[in-house]
């Protein structure tokens, strides 16, 4: 463990997670993540990012793990096609392009939305809009593609989801506004400049850097697929345990029925003599004959 946590601390470091903003720029809460000050930039204690993001990493997996979804929500340039990647190859919703106000508060208006997306895609896939003029295939075909972008993260949540993970928490104020207030589990960066206990995990890094935002998305993903793996091994091994029960539930029971058909004899009994059959009248059993 404590090899892995040195290693850890070495990507970081080497991924430059450490650098904070400008000591002007400063939230006074940051401090007891932040090692010391270092030309006028904060220098964030990675002893700290270690703990919080191995931390991060377990609640998380335990989440996947339990079949919950985790939303992850990045808008920031450097974020944006590092967290839409991670988020497919786990099979989690995201946001990466602008978040809609009332997307967890207005939850259903949203799942609205995505069916009339999803509706206008098969109409355009299944021949519906042939009739109609180029005009107005178009105008639905752009109105779709304009949808798509922004809803196309959300478009298979059917419900709220269990966690938010988000890359800077100043930057996404609506998201965490909106994910507190339905009093959903919170995850996020949070650099110098913001405050680390509008988080539930709060993870202390460069919300900047794109190689800072890789490394850390990329470990706590890698720890949502262990989750993800585990559940279905857990799922594999209870399917099996249920063939097996019920293989020896139908064994018993024939193995009843067999017993109920053919009684065991009593001890000191003797079996029943065979019956003699009585010859009829007219000698020898036979009948008489009609003919005279």
């Amino acid at each position: 463990m404590e090899e892995s946590a040195v290693s850890l601390q070495q990507q970081l470091l080497e991924a430059g997670v450490h650098f904070g903003h400008l000591r002007k720029k400063w939230n006074p809460k940051m401090l007891p993540y932040i090692f010391a000050e270092k030309k006028g930039i904060h220098i964030i204690d990675l002893n700290k990012t270690t703990e919080c993001l191995q931390e991060a990493a377990a609640a998380l997996k335990s989440i996947a793990k339990s079949g919950k979804k985790i939303l992850f929500v990045a808008t920031k340039k450097q974020a944006k096609d590092i967290v839409a990647e991670a988020a497919q190859k786990v099979n989690m919703p995201y946001v990466t392009e602008r978040w809609l106000g009332g997307m967890l508060t207005n939850f259903a208006t949203i799942r609205r939305s995505v069916k009339k997306m999803q509706s206008i895609e098969k109409m355009l896939t299944d021949g519906t809009l042939d009739s109609v003029t180029k005009k107005e295939r178009l105008r639905l075909q752009r109105e779709k593609e304009k949808m798509e972008k922004v809803l196309g993260g959300v478009a298979q949540m059917a419900r709220l989801p269990a966690a938010v993970f988000i890359v800077d928490i100043t930057h996404e104020a609506i998201a965490l506004a909106e994910a507190r207030r339905l009093n959903i589990t919170t995850f996020g960066v949070v650099d110098t400049n913001a405050d680390p206990t509008k988080v539930d995990f709060p993870i202390p890094a460069n919300d900047d850097a794109t190689k800072s935002i890789a490394i850390i998305i990329h470990y706590v993903t890698a720890a949502i697929a262990e989750g993800l793996a585990e559940r279905a091994s857990e799922k594999e091994e209870q399917h099996e345990e249920e063939e097996i029960h019920e293989h020896t539930s139908r064994r018993e029971l024939s193995l009843e029925a067999d017993e109920e058909v053919a009684p065991k004899p009593v001890r000191g009994s003797r079996p029943a003599p065979p019956k003699r059959r009585v010859p009829l009248a007219g000698g020898g059993g036979r009948k008489p004959s009609s003919r005279r």
